[in-house]
């Protein structure tokens, strides 16, 4: 079955908007391959919007641009399945994309098999220019059954940014992923506000279906489609990454990855992280809420609880003009104080090992992070 884990790939959007090209979506697959990407666990190479004609052919079928795709897009989806990849391409359920492509509203099954005829493996499916008299719900749950009648997997990522309340209808209408917010953006301040608007809502992502909280920014630099300006601190996006991480989302990279500098590419491929997100029990952390705020300043502790039994401890301060002492209480997770029972800590960036009894509540400056696998220990 599709989905059992979140999915992990990359997306044309963050970087390069609408200007893409074959030659890009080749040599993104070859790095891929060359840089370690592939071994790490991502498989999806997915064209975002952009790649069409303004228009529908003449007998009311999509068209790749051929001044972009001179090929075709099925020689593309042949290039990144002969690399061992999977190929994902962009449309959208309203009568355009958002960049004003013809969209598959009133297309669905026509559209599903064309994209099945390519070999497409993913489809992220936007929201855009939808009549507003229209049922939204029955679009999205349409084009999945179109999928289906294709006879070929075809993962379905349901971009319809969080509005709708995708979660109390996505898994239901086939979907294997939604989008939970708007659109993310080169900043902490965006990555730290798709955050907290759904970090206690991933109740409902599990095994073929998982909360999408939008494209990575991790590398960016203040460069690229979605960028801002300086983009973001290391510090910053390591914990952006940790948090997608640790909450199970998708983990869709949006960077130029032919030319990511060595400490991006690191921290995108740490395999500790990846195999956290990866984890099949896919539960999210239990976090403790008393001390989720200080003042008007944010920090979280949290456990999560992987399959066959083993733990992790996340602390955060996710504000960026202060440090704070993050209180990890270990009562709060389940381990009570005074009975000799503590938790053996392994930094999971670092190695250091050391145990603590009752409480940890170590210092962190702004914006950055701790992630420790934890182990139960008796004094």
């Amino acid at each position: 079955m599709l989905g059992q884990t979140p999915p992990m790939g990359w997306n044309s959007w963050n970087t390069f908007g609408t200007d893409i090209q074959e030659t890009l979506i080749l040599e993104i697959a070859d790095a891929m391959v060359e840089k370690g990407y592939k071994d790490a666990g991502y498989e999806y190479v997915v064209i975002d919007d952009g790649w069409q004609l303004r228009e529908r052919g003449d007998r009311g079928e999509l068209l790749a641009d051929p001044e972009k795709f001179p090929r075709g897009i099925k020689y593309v989806a042949d290039y990144v399945h002969s690399k061992g990849l999977k190929f994902g391409i962009y449309s959208a359920a309203g009568v355009r994309t958002c960049a004003g492509f013809p969209g598959s509203y009133g297309h669905e099954y026509e559209d599903a098999r064309l994209f099945a005829s390519w070999g497409v493996d993913y489809l992220k499916y936007d929201k855009c220019h939808f009549a507003g008299s229209s049922d939204p719900k029955n679009a999205y749950v349409t084009m999945s059954m179109a999928l289906r009648s294709t006879g070929r997997p075809i993962m379905h990522s349901l971009c319809i940014v969080g509005e709708n309340d995708p979660h109390s209808w996505a898994r239901s209408a086939g979907a294997h992923l939604y989008r939970s917010t708007g659109d993310i953006c080169d900043s902490s301040e965006s990555f730290r506000s798709i955050f907290t608007s759904q970090y206690d809502k991933f109740h409902t992502s599990a095994p073929g279906c998982f909360n999408d909280m939008d494209m990575l920014v991790v590398g960016l630099g203040g460069n690229g489609n979605v960028a801002r300006p300086g983009g973001c601190t290391r510090d910053a996006y390591k914990m952006h990454f940790v948090l997608w991480c640790l909450w199970g989302a998708p983990l869709m990279i949006g960077a130029d990855i032919r030319n990511l500098d060595t400490y991006y590419r690191d921290l995108l491929t740490n395999r500790e992280l990846i195999r956290i997100n990866q984890d099949p029990a896919c539960r999210p952390p239990y976090c403790d809420e008393r001390q989720r705020y200080h003042a008007t300043h944010a920090r979280l502790a949290c456990m999560k609880m992987l399959d066959k039994g083993e733990l992790v401890l996340g602390l955060f301060n996710y504000w960026d003009d202060e440090e704070l002492e993050v209180l990890a209480y270990f009562d709060d997770f389940g381990i009570p104080s005074g009975r000799g029972i503590g938790l053996k800590l392994t930094d999971i960036f670092t190695g250091e090992t050391f145990t603590k009894f009752d409480f940890y509540t170590p210092r962190l400056p702004p914006m950055t992070c701790k992630v420790y696998k934890a182990e139960i220990v008796q004094r």
